[in-house]
């Protein structure tokens, strides 16, 4: 499947900017199952390229020039085959997603939530998927309740929460019981025409002769041929598409505009 995608991110600032830095993880992954078959990044100021720690493809923004607005613009075409099986473990070891973070550590609820759907005979991936749809019917999807800095453990006592708040909270699970488990950002084809947000879901370690198992607890499945990973970490934190500090500017106003299709001519 040939994935059509552009993404866009302003900031209008209240004063001007002295200077920002824009960490940017908005490059597709180098995964098995996709490819770029043609990217570009469209921003102002020096860019600069590398590989992190969790194999995701960043550019380092440094803008250095008095502002009021900053305009990024990513777009390409990416060819994806997944079937939410990966086998590439990655360069780093799956024992390195073990560790709970600030987003992911485990309260009482948390374990007791882990040892309910992952304990057992089942199959390992059976009890994930077990666990993905409970989890599902307990953090209804809703816009506008929680915020970035939410811990998985604050998202399941409020009971709601968007598709990182979801995500986080398999993740914490997984960990609880002993499971590997990285937060993955990327994008998402509905099948519908019309702008979307960039998306967010997990990979959970099946073992060595099996992979990672990608699943999307937003929409009941598994992260295959519809979806475009661009980053992976140990959370939101490590895999956000775009983080940056800045000197000045006063208030800030973000508007994200992303456009998934299946063809180029979708997307005008």
């Amino acid at each position: 499947m040939q994935l059509h995608i552009r993404h866009e991110t302003t900031y209008r600032y209240e004063q001007p900017v002295k200077y920002s830095i824009q960490s940017l993880r908005v490059t597709p992954r180098r995964d098995g199952g996709q490819r770029a078959l043609g990217w570009r990044i469209v921003g102002p100021g020096r860019r600069v390229e590398q590989t992190d720690a969790y194999g995701n493809v960043t550019h380092l923004l440094t803008y250095e020039e008095s502002h009021r607005e900053v305009s990024i613009i990513v777009q390409g075409v990416v060819e994806t085959s997944g079937s939410g099986l990966i086998q590439d473990e990655g360069p780093l070891a799956p024992l390195a997603y073990l560790a709970a973070t600030p987003l992911t550590r485990a309260d009482a609820r948390v374990r007791a939530i882990a040892a309910e759907h992952l304990a057992g005979a089942m199959p390992l991936q059976a009890r994930l998927e077990r666990l993905a749809e409970a989890l599902h019917d307990t953090i209804r999807y809703t816009r506008g309740v929680t915020n970035v800095g939410d811990e998985a453990a604050t998202v399941l006592a409020r009971g709601a929460g968007v598709c990182q708040d979801q995500a986080h909270a398999f993740v914490a699970c997984c960990r609880a019981a002993g499971i590997p488990a990285r937060y993955v950002s990327g994008y998402f084809y509905t099948g519908d025409v019309g702008e979307i947000a960039s998306h967010a879901w997990a990979d959970a370690w099946l073992g060595e002769n099996q992979g990672w198992l990608s699943i999307d607890l937003t929409h009941r499945s598994l992260a295959g041929e519809r979806y475009c990973r661009l980053a992976v970490g140990r959370d939101y934190r490590d895999a956000a598409p775009v983080r940056g500090v800045r000197h000045g500017g006063g208030d800030e106003a973000m508007h994200v505009a992303v456009i998934v299709a299946a063809s180029a001519q979708q997307q005008q």
